[in-house]
């Protein structure tokens, strides 16, 4: 199996593996208690924190050790949020974060209309790259804004986010600003003059169950949990000594070999990019082409079911992910991808562990265009609901009770068959038609002329738009 899943859990660093198994037999005692094995242990979880901190640029006594990396966000923004709650409640956030800061800001709302206040919560948009709107962001900071989040880079498509530029509008609005490092630390700097930092081990190679939250100096802090001693009173129980020790491990090592691994991986992933477009018909690669993570690429194919194309992958013995609306663990669009406007079904994303084989690339490559040519053929002859309806204004398509791609593949058979300039309206209460009509018109040149409600679903109305062929020279 080729394991092109990395951005979701990267295979456990050798030097980690290594660390890990040796400290269970030096590191088990409780690292809080003066006996010789508890001081031992001690020693042991301060020197990971100082090579966390060395790697980061950070105080070792600003670095805390969590049991993960969504703990670490939870944590860090309840703990500002309650830090600076007589500053005010509105949060600031970018559209294309992480689920657990999006669900920790609902969080914060509902705990604020528990109290009787009232917490704003404002999310700034991207571009189509998934870069994050920095005008938007800025404009959006208040004098009650009590804190902002901003990913480092983005887990779905790989666009790292302009923090520099971030830190600069937190900065002159006085507004702690926090950081989602998760997919960049161990192989990107981020940018100083945050005030939080958060990340996860098993993402850079240590083991699952060890996350990082980094408090700087001066920021206002108050734990949002019952009071406990541990990891600067910011992280209740018992500290996992050996994981936090090859967590620590595996960080100082990739940190000295990212640099030349990091660029050979983005050749390989600048591979696929440019490959994808050449040999497959109708696919929108997404995400910034220059900065981004260097293992990350992410591409949709239109008039292909999301979940098919990973069990078809998964057969011929490659591990991928998806954000897809079509596939089995959700029936709604990615909101990264919903955010950016593109195409949400037929999706996947490739992302590189360290070590991967130019052959298990090359192999995909050569694998991908017929297997998605076979998926299509299936699809295309997948019985069709009757002929469309004449509508005053040009044609209904109905694809009421079908589900992603099946609306958007209606919507292609059917507009061949309309004369340019005629309307076609596809009926769907399928939620990811909002997002993917839409950016199939993007791609194809049609023109998108709204969406209405309908007492079944939505009403989607398109233009046919031909384009005009240049005259012969």
């Amino acid at each position: 199996m080729a394991y092109f899943d990395a951005a979701s859990t990267e295979p456990l660093h050798p030097a980690a593996k290594a660390a890990f198994l040796s400290t269970l037999d030096e590191g088990w005692a409780d690292p809080a208690r003066g006996y010789y094995d508890g001081r031992r242990a001690r020693m042991l979880l301060d020197a990971a924190r100082e090579t966390v901190a060395s790697v980061l640029g950070t105080r070792s006594d600003e670095v805390s050790f969590t049991t993960s990396g969504t703990q670490a966000v939870q944590l860090g923004m309840l703990g500002v949020l309650a830090g600076r709650r007589r500053v005010g409640t509105h949060l600031v956030l970018g559209a294309v974060e992480h689920s657990c800061v999006l669900h920790t800001a609902d969080a914060h709302a509902a705990r604020s209309e528990q109290r009787g206040s009232v917490a704003e919560i404002t999310r700034t948009g991207v571009d189509r790259t998934g870069r994050l709107d920095v005008s938007a962001f800025g404009s959006a900071l208040r004098s009650d804004t009590a804190l902002a989040c901003v990913q480092s880079a983005n887990h779905e498509v790989g666009t790292v986010q302009p923090i520099a530029e971030v830190v600069t509008a937190c900065q002159a609005a006085g507004v702690p600003l926090l950081v989602d490092a998760a997919q960049s630390v161990g192989r990107l700097s981020v940018p100083d003059g945050w005030s939080v930092l958060t990340a996860s081990a098993h993402k850079w190679g240590g083991p699952a169950g060890v996350g990082l939250l980094v408090v700087r100096k001066g920021t206002r802090f108050s734990s949002s949990l019952p009071y406990d001693e541990r990891e600067a009173r910011r992280v209740p129980g018992f500290e996992n000594v050996p994981a936090i020790v090859a967590a620590a491990v595996a960080l100082g090592a990739v940190s000295t070999e990212s640099a030349e691994e990091d660029r050979r991986l983005s050749g390989l992933i600048d591979r696929i990019r440019t490959r994808v477009r050449e040999t497959v018909p109708d696919v929108e690669v997404v995400g910034d082409p220059v900065d981004r993570l260097p293992h990350i690429v992410t591409f949709s194919c239109l008039y292909v079911d999301g979940e098919a194309l990973l069990t078809e992958l998964d057969k011929a013995g490659f591990a991928v992910s998806s954000g897809s609306s079509c596939t089995s663990s959700t029936l709604t669009p990615s909101h990264v991808l919903e955010a950016m406007g593109v195409l949400s079904h037929g999706n996947i994303r490739v992302s590189l562990p360290r070590g991967t084989a130019e052959a298990e690339v090359d192999r995909f490559l050569a694998l991908l265009p017929p297997l998605i040519a076979d998926l299509r053929a299936t699809v295309a002859h997948t019985p069709t609901p009757a002929a469309p309806e004449a509508a005053a204004e040009g044609v209904i398509v109905n694809a009421l009770g079908r589900r992603c791609p099946i609306p958007v593949i209606e919507l292609a058979k059917r507009i061949l068959d309309v004369e340019d300039g005629t309307l076609v309206t596809v009926l769907s209460d399928d939620e990811a038609s909002a997002l993917d009509i839409p950016a199939w018109c993007e791609m194809t040149g049609h023109d998108f002329i709204r969406a209405t409600p309908h007492p079944q679903g939505t009403a989607y109305t398109v233009r046919r738009h031909q384009p005009q062929t240049p005259p012969n020279a």
